[in-house]
């Protein structure tokens, strides 16, 4: 079977990585920005309520986060829109896309346990099941979770019995590599059938979604394995693949060109790619630390400025990460 097959399989088969609930943090195999602080969900839920000021994005509309894990991103949000304009969480209407009934239940758990019956949420198994005239749409670290065909001259990757093997690559595929300068590495399938589902019901739509990676091609394979905060090369001679298979993360470097041609072919266009950092800062993480400060001892406050570090610090998140702000008029 091709690469993408087998990684699907790996990640959203029947008894796949993802099929059930994760941990991540300190007793999962890797830790996100969510994970990190939930200064990160406030600071994006503070661009959104600017976007409400302006009149760019409605008070009526739909907050709705893909690939949501527990709940933790799409909760911190909806509890600093509460903490800007506690009316918008009569006003706004709230959204999750996840296909795995085992991690919806988890979710709607965490929703319950952090705010009882005051906030409804809706879940929805595909993107293109939303209808809706505006939206706010969120997701982190979705885009490294699809499956990928590995490409080397030429050839493309097979899998049989847990063994990497290369063949003649398809016409198709060479002529999308040829036209990316693609000669070794990664290729995202799944993204162009994203961006319509996304496109389909949606009228208006704020899209802003961050995942490691660059606009360009590496030419060389970023593809790994994450277990236990533990990094494993794909092609790492010491790694056996039936033993990692299921039970670990794998994962690769986003191509935000690809997204954003994916995104531009369904309508949509590119507001903003910058840093993490760049945008966390843009968004008003120093200024909603600096209002924390305010309201708290100053042992919690260093505990919490010390996370932000992690979040915008050159040499952890903040430069490797990336945001995108893809809109849809």
């Amino acid at each position: 079977m091709y690469f993408s097959d087998y990684m699907n399989t790996w990640l959203y088969g029947e008894n796949g990585y993802y099929k059930n609930f994760k941990a991540i943090g300190k007793s999962g195999d890797f830790y996100t920005a969510v994970s990190t602080s939930s200064f990160f969900g406030a600071s994006i839920a503070n661009f959104f309520y600017k976007r409400i000021l302006e009149g760019t994005a409605d008070r009526n509309g739909w907050l709705i986060e893909v690939g949501a894990h527990q709940g933790y991103l799409l909760c911190d949000m909806i509890q600093w829109l509460y903490t800007c304009d506690p009316t918008l969480i009569g006003t706004l209407k709230f959204g999750i896309v996840e296909r795995q009934p085992e991690v919806r239940q988890a979710q709607t758990a965490y929703i319950r346990e952090r705010f009882g019956t005051d906030v409804q949420v809706v879940h929805f198994e595909d993107l293109s099941e939303v209808h809706a005239e505006y939206a706010f749409v969120v997701a982190n670290e979705i885009f490294d979770a699809f499956p990928c065909e590995l490409l080397k001259e030429e050839k493309i990757a097979v899998v049989e019995k847990d063994e990497i093997a290369w063949e003649a690559a398809p016409p198709k595929l060479l002529e999308w590599a040829k036209q990316h300068s693609l000669s070794q590495g990664e290729v995202a399938v799944g993204y162009e059938d994203f961006a319509k589902g996304m496109a389909k019901g949606i009228q208006r739509c704020d899209f802003v979604t961050f995942d490691y990676g660059e606009k360009y091609v590496r030419n060389d394979f970023s593809i790994r394995i994450y277990r236990a905060h533990e990094t494993f090369p794909l092609f790492d001679e010491a790694l056996k693949l039936s033993e990692s298979f299921q039970k670990d993360d794998i994962t690769y470097d986003v191509n935000f060109r690809h997204v954003l041609e994916a995104f531009e072919a369904a309508g949509f266009r590119e507001e903003k790619y910058e840093t993490q950092a760049r945008a966390l800062i843009r968004f008003g993480l120093i200024d909603i630390l600096e209002q924390f400060s305010k309201q708290t001892t100053q042992e919690i406050y260093l505990r919490e400025a010390d996370k932000i570090k992690t979040l915008i610090g050159p040499t952890m998140m903040g430069d490797r990460f990336k945001m995108i702000h893809l809109a849809k008029s």
